[in-house]
């Protein structure tokens, strides 16, 4: 759900009315590299 929420961001900062697979891959990736950073605490 968050993914889905921060994707949906970076659609509307991108000025785009759908969210694309590129705005997905991006969430995506922050969600990971957060992941990796909490583990690493």
């Amino acid at each position: 759900h968050r993914v889905l929420k921060v994707a949906r961001t970076l659609a509307d900062l991108d000025a785009s009315e759908t969210v694309g697979r590129i705005h997905l891959a991006e969430a995506i990736s922050y969600r990971m590299s957060s992941e990796r950073m909490a583990q690493a605490a």
